[in-house]
């Protein structure tokens, strides 16, 4: 590595290298921050506080498909075992998930809950 050291005008020592040594280590550093990222989410995942969600389950979402829906389906849950995990009946989970009504915070809080996800991963 080719380096020069200068002192500017307030005494400051500053290290000068090509571009592309900057770049090299810049590169190194973000790799290193991912590879920690990587590390922490696998401890999580071994905690059981975190999960891996398939593809499938991604693209539903981000097709905009009801929510309640895709993560009742991804979970293998029956409509009926989650209304009852919620405490809610089959017809009014029915309506939620084709939008046809909308549910207190209070009912998402409860099939959030049944469904091992946060009240923001289904509203």
């Amino acid at each position: 590595m080719t380096v020069q050291i200068i002192i500017s005008p307030a005494g400051e020592r500053l290290v000068v290298i090509p571009e592309g040594e900057y770049e090299r280590l810049v590169e190194a550093a973000e790799d290193l921050a991912d590879l920690r990222a990587v590390r922490e989410f696998e401890k999580r995942l071994a905690a059981g506080d975190e999960e891996l969600v398939s593809s499938e389950t991604v693209d539903r979402l981000l097709r905009g498909e009801n929510r309640i829906r895709v993560w009742r389906e991804s979970r293998g849950l029956a409509a009926g075992a989650l209304a009852k995990a919620a405490g809610i009946t089959q017809a009014y989970l029915s309506q939620l998930e084709a939008g046809k009504r909308d549910g207190s915070v209070d009912v998402l809080k409860r099939i959030a809950l049944a469904l091992r996800l946060s009240l923001g991963d289904i509203a």
